[in-house]
Parts: C-alpha cells; sequence; structure tokens
C-alpha cells in the first residue's frame, strides 16, 4: 500500500459513525395507540371460608375450631370439587380483652382457620357457599371470578389492539396524503389489572341460619391491551 492510498484509508477510519449518519435522510414516521377488549364469561371462582370459636381455654378454643373446619373441609370434599380445590390460607389463635376503668380483663381466646375454595363450575358456587355456611362455617366472603385459559384471552386482546394500531395507522397516513410501507415498532403497554372486588360477604352472612344456595350472579371478565405502533411512510 503507498503512501497516498494508507492517508485515504487512515480518513475513512477516522470519519465519527454520527457524521456518517447526518448523510443518512430520516424516514417519516407515524405513531398511533391501538386498544382492545375481549370479555370472557368466567368459567372457575374462589371463595374465601372462615371458621372462628371461642373458649376461655386456649387448648378448647383450638379443639371447637378443628371440630368446625373438619366438618366444613369433609362436607366439601364430598362434592368432589377436585384434590387441590381446598387450601388453608390463614391459621390464628389470640386472646381477646375487655377494657373497662383502665383495667384490661381476659375474656377468653378466639380461635380462627380461612381456607380458599376453588370451585370450577360457576353453577355450583351458590352451592358451595350454602354447604359450607350450612356445615359450620362463621363466615364466607371474597368471592372472586376467572377464566382458566387466561393467557388465550389476554392474546386475543393483543391481537385486536395491534389491528387497532394498524388500521389507525393507515387512517392517519390517509388523511396525510402518504403511504404506510412498513411497521418499525411494535411495543405493549403492559397495565396491572386488579382483579374482581370481593363480594358476597353480605349475602353468607344472611344465609348462615339456613343452609341454603345464595344465588350467584358472575357476569363477564373483561381482557384490556394497550399498544403502541411506529410505522414508516412515503
Amino acid at each position: 500500500m503507498n503512501r497516498s492510498s494508507l492517508l485515504v484509508a487512515l480518513t475513512l477510519l477516522l470519519v465519527p459513525p454520527a457524521a456518517a449518519a447526518q448523510n443518512v435522510p430520516e424516514v417519516p414516521v407515524i405513531v398511533t395507540t391501538g386498544q382492545a377488549e375481549v370479555k370472557k364469561a368466567p368459567d372457575r371462582a374462589w371463595v374465601a371460608i372462615n371458621a372462628e370459636s371461642r373458649s376461655k381455654d386456649p387448648k378448647e378454643a383450638q379443639r371447637l375450631n378443628a371440630a368446625a373446619m373438619t366438618a366444613v373441609t369433609e362436607k366439601l370434599k364430598g362434592m368432589n370439587l377436585g384434590a387441590d380445590a381446598i387450601r388453608t390460607t390463614a391459621y390464628e389463635l389470640h386472646p381477646e380483652f375487655d377494657y373497662a376503668n383502665n383495667r384490661q380483663t381476659l375474656r377468653g381466646y378466639v380461635a380462627r382457620n380461612a381456607i380458599e375454595v376453588r370451585v370450577d363450575e360457576i353453577t355450583r358456587v351458590g352451592d358451595v357457599l350454602g354447604a359450607a355456611v350450612g356445615s359450620g362455617a362463621t363466615s364466607v366472603g371474597g368471592l372472586r371470578f376467572d377464566i382458566r385459559d387466561r393467557a388465550a384471552a389476554e392474546r386475543e386482546a393483543l391481537r385486536l389492539a395491534v389491528q387497532d394500531a394498524r388500521a389507525r395507522a393507515d387512517a392517519a397516513a390517509a388523511g396525510a396524503g402518504v403511504q404506510v410501507v412498513r411497521v418499525q415498532r411494535v411495543e405493549e403497554q403492559r397495565m396491572f389489572e386488579p382483579g374482581p372486588r370481593p363480594m358476597m360477604r353480605g349475602v353468607a352472612e344472611q344465609s348462615m341460619a339456613v343452609d341454603v344456595a345464595p344465588p350467584i350472579t358472575p357476569g363477564t371478565i373483561e381482557i384490556r391491551s394497550t399498544v403502541t405502533m411506529t410505522v414508516a411512510v412515503r
């Protein structure tokens, strides 16, 4: 390599990338946001069931509580809900006090046991509530609904959101007198969606005196998706 060729090579190497990038024309883009919502009928439910017992003696409070919750779980197991449908969520034993004239007096002890029951047939939710209350549960609540294949519903919502974003990009391009040539980027905006609010506590407590199945109306589950799309136009 002669001296002049070496100088040319060094000059090319020393050209900063930013300077080279300046020679590339910017591609005009359009950015749109697409949204979609998929509604599904719930096909699964969870309910919280509690048994509470009191006694002057802590061991007696435990014994009474164990007997009450055993009766509840045996009743539920007899309903063929599934081997893994029942799980313990909390257990506690603590003293209770009365306060009078600035004095603390031990009233006794309270034992609480809480379980969560999964119901895979929505039509049986009312029967489960009635059976639990009729067999010894002192309170039920926290009823919530969901769908088993949530992932499929989320993918469907995402697909529809992308379609919405593309339709908006085409409309914007048509209004601007340009044409979409390619999609450069699609970004999903992940958002936290809180589960259904706990409900049914009032209805369940009213039914404690009678072994009945309270009416249940599950409604629908709404799954939303939002995306941002960037398209190149010309």
